[in-house]
């Protein structure tokens, strides 16, 4: 993986704005700790920060193609898993290539195909391309929307890049967060191509951007439609198993050290398994596995996976993380250097970014076992009846009591503006409206099947964005087999009777991986992400919010309850409710942290 960024201006000459765009790229050096490049023409100026991955002395970015002079200049995000059998296809159409990695089959496929192109692609990505000959800029972004790409339009053009602070480095960029960012933040709902700032907006899965000297223009090239499920169960489950194989044995392609990121939990433990598996097979050396294991531990997840990696002959390795020290405010700073955006998991990101940490100095590629709940249907709230039929998102409904007490820390007049509720619902009905489960006649199975497409266009984006920048911040490079677009397409339409046969979550998961797991992890009920159990931390939590209340010049102050102000600065953390949750402390901690940070003026 990568960072890219640039602008289009069809009305100044980008020539001289070389500060400008190396500002923007620079922003994004731990993406790319590899190599740095710039391009810049009279209207397009195109940068990038190299994670080398593949043709680790070639493919330098931008990458250019020449016919009779440039015609076409790439920055690109990504890995594309077909590379090898697009090069191939492409040297038939009569493209020559001078690189051998992935980079150029883009490039050379967009110039023998057009547009089309991207419909060939098989991978994660996220990249730019300016079209000398047309003066036009795509914006394209991988099916599932896995890595980022934002933007924000100007009078005259458009600025891009990986994350928003690479374009907060440029002047047009403005830093306000109005209404309906602070919906985003405070509520669970993510909107697809909504960006939390004012006036930026991301690329939204599956689509790509024109812009033009005429305006720009979004085109949607892939989507989740309903269709019949031809297979019965043992047809399914073959299909599946031959789905994870193929899948999982195309993302091992790496020219530097790679490993899995092993929790102990059905998704990642199937993963680590075909991994072993298909290394074995190609005489390759044993897979290496990372698990992360915190003191004083919430579960039991570290022991289930020795127990697979011992099975599987993975090179295992644990890393320690002491919950005491997720509070560190330097740590909770990368957090949200690396994030871009407050968040309400924060002892989560914390210890994710300890763990990316430790694996990159051994690895530079991992794959890991996200959105294996939103295929299979692991999640509790896709199971529950009445989260499933709450009107809203299932995960919303069910995880509210997380949220407890931030009514009590904010402004009523500030909450009674925002309406988070009707924010939600809206949301939520606009959601549904995307998809057509008209053809299916049992309505039971129409909602599970509204359900499944939530959790792979809403839900699961919150774990990509986790995921990518975490680990980018190191350097590291995460796939996500389950998130490929072959097996997201065929499991979708799988009947949910199907999905859950014996009666238990992630049936489909378990039959396509017998055999390759030992039977207790197999047999495990999913548990989560662990959360710290040391009571101190959520103290404080607490002392650093009264900490910041009793400083005076914390901008989130103006925000909160007026006479919980008033009572923390008579009592110190005492002043604060005791049932304040976990996660509206954080929430409120990090919205301070991030509008003092990054410099954002609220706009309501």
């Amino acid at each position: 993986m990568c960072g890219i960024a640039g602008w289009v201006d069809f009305s100044g000459d980008l020539t001289h704005e070389r500060d400008t765009l190396l500002a923007m790229v620079r922003t994004m050096e731990r993406r790319g700790p590899d190599d740095e490049g710039l391009w810049l023409s009279p209207h397009a100026a195109l940068g990038h920060r190299r994670l080398s991955v593949i043709d680790l002395e070639g493919s330098r970015q931008p990458m250019a193609a020449a016919a009779g002079g440039e015609s076409a200049v790439l920055t690109y995000s990504g890995e594309v898993y077909n590379y090898q059998e697009l090069r191939a296809e492409l040297r038939s159409l009569g493209q020559e290539f001078r690189t051998a990695g992935d980079t150029e089959a883009v490039l050379r496929g967009f110039l023998a195909r057009g547009a089309d192109a991207v419909t060939r692609l098989d991978g994660i990505f996220a990249f730019a391309l300016w079209d000398v000959h047309r003066e036009e800029l795509l914006l394209v972004r991988d099916r599932m929307g896995v890595k980022p790409l934002y933007y924000s339009p100007t009078p005259t053009g458009v600025v891009f890049g990986s994350e928003p602070k690479a374009l907060l480095a440029h002047p047009a960029v403005g830093r306000e967060v109005d209404g309906d960012g602070l919906r985003d933040i405070l509520s669970v709902a993510k909107n697809p191509g909504r960006a939390v700032l004012r006036g930026m907006y991301e690329v939204p899965p599956g689509c790509m951007l024109r812009v033009g000297r005429g305006g720009s223009t979004l085109h949607r090239y892939w989507r989740l439609e309903v269709q019949d499920h031809p297979d019965d169960l043992p047809a399914t489950v073959e299909r599946v198993r031959g789905l994870l194989e193929d899948v999982v044995a195309r993302q091992l392609r790496a020219d530097v050290p790679l490993c899995t990121l092993l929790s102990g939990g059905l998704d990642s433990s199937t993963l680590t398994a075909f991994a072993a598996w298909s290394a074995q097979a190609g005489g390759a050396d044993p897979v290496r596995s990372f698990a992360v294991r915190s003191e004083p531990s919430a579960n039991d997840d570290h022991v289930y996976a020795r127990l697979l990696a011992d099975h599987a002959g993975s090179r295992h390795t644990e890393v320690l993380v002491d919950t005491a020290g997720l509070l560190d405010p330097g740590l909770r700073a990368d957090v949200l250097s690396a994030y871009d955006l407050p968040l309400a998991k924060g002892d989560e990101h914390a210890s994710l970014l300890l763990l990316f940490e430790a694996v990159k100095r051994h690895s530079t590629v991992a794959l890991s076992g996200e959105c294996g709940d939103e295929v299979f249907g692991g999640y509790r709230w896709q199971r529950n009846p009445d989260a499933v039929h709450s009107g809203t998102f299932p995960w919303v409904h069910s995880g509210r009591h997380r949220h407890r007490g931030l009514d009590r820390l904010l402004s009523a007049d500030l909450l009674a503006g925002l309406d988070l509720a009707a924010y939600e619902q809206d949301s939520h009905a606009a959601a549904v409206a995307e998809i057509d489960t008209g053809s299916l006649a049992d309505r039971q199975e129409a909602r599970f099947r509204e359900v499944t497409y939530l959790a792979l266009t809403r839900h699961a984006q919150v774990l990509f964005d986790r995921k990518d920048r975490l680990s980018m911040a190191h350097g590291l490079e995460v796939r996500v087999p389950f998130a490929a677009h072959e097996l997201v397409e065929y499991t979708f339409n799988i009947p949910w009777a199907l999905k859950s046969f014996d009666g238990r979550e992630k049936s489909l998961l378990r039959a396509a991986g017998r055999g390759l797991l030992p039977e207790a992890v197999s047999a495990r009920v999913k548990t989560p992400y662990p959360s710290v159990v040391d009571e101190g931390y959520d103290d404080g939590l607490r002392k650093q919010l009264a900490e910041a209340v009793c400083a005076g010049d914390a901008p989130v102050v103006p925000y909160l309850d007026g006479d919980l102000v008033k009572d923390v600065l008579r009592r110190g953390s005492a002043g604060l409710p005791e049932e304040l949750s976990r996660a509206a402390l954080e929430t409120v901690l990090q919205l301070d942290a991030w509008l003092a940070e990054f410099r954002v003026r609220v706009a309501l």
